[in-house]
């Protein structure tokens, strides 16, 4: 179970997020960034060891806003072999210096949100310690995850996504692909075939909007 501290962070996550989002093929803004959050989710690290938020940001630094998703991972030390992935360090008022790293880019992250979509696990509240989020909407069925997803074995931003490549290519079929989708985009509740996680977030005039967060490609195996 994850632990949710009433503390401060410096610097804090929005501070860290404007520096980096400039660097992402994603980003849609064409100066510096000015960022408000605007809703999102968390998991729970089985070994309670990694912090997991889906943290969702709208930008109104442009001619009209764009939210973003900004899947984040936090450690208590480098991961190994992440150097790609790392947004920056802050200072945790009760737990000392963190590493922030994009989610895409940390097993922990990967592993657990194939469980949600396996249905192994649940998603939390964004601020609350063990207080499930019934908003987020899973849609399982058709051929299900495939098992023995590792990852990720690679990462590839588009314009719109993170591509995160979960598996090894087999004589069967091509790796399967994660697509954590990075400029949000309003959807129906149960939009979309299966395999997919939807939420939501908060507009800039308040009204709340729900779409797509991730979807599973699954090879034949």
């Amino acid at each position: 179970m994850a632990v949710i501290h009433r503390t401060t962070m410096s610097p804090g996550k929005l501070e860290l997020l404007a520096a980096w989002m400039p660097s992402r093929p994603w980003y849609r803004g064409g100066g510096a960034p000015l960022l408000a959050k605007a809703g999102g989710f968390r998991l729970d690290d089985p070994e309670g060891e990694v912090g997991i938020e889906f943290m969702v940001v709208t930008d109104t630094s442009g001619d009209s806003p764009v939210t973003y998703q900004v899947p984040l991972t936090y450690r208590g030390a480098p991961l190994e072999h992440a150097e790609d992935g790392l947004i920056g360090t802050s200072e945790h008022g009760v737990l000392g210096r963190r590493w922030i790293y994009d989610g895409a880019h940390d097993p922990v992250l990967v592993g657990q949100l194939l469980a949600l979509l396996a249905g192994r696990t649940a998603a939390q509240d964004q601020n609350a310690s063990d207080v499930p989020d019934p908003t987020v909407e899973v849609l399982t069925g058709g051929p299900g995850v495939p098992r023995g997803l590792t990852g990720p074995e690679a990462v590839t931003d588009t314009a719109d996504a993170s591509l995160v490549t979960v598996g090894p290519s087999t004589q069967e079929g091509p790796a399967p692909t994660l697509a954590l989708c990075r400029v949000l985009r309003p959807a129906p509740a149960g939009d979309g075939a299966a395999g997919r996680v939807l939420a939501g977030w908060s507009a800039p005039d308040g009204a709340r909007q729900h779409g797509q967060f991730a979807h599973l490609a699954a090879s034949e195996r």
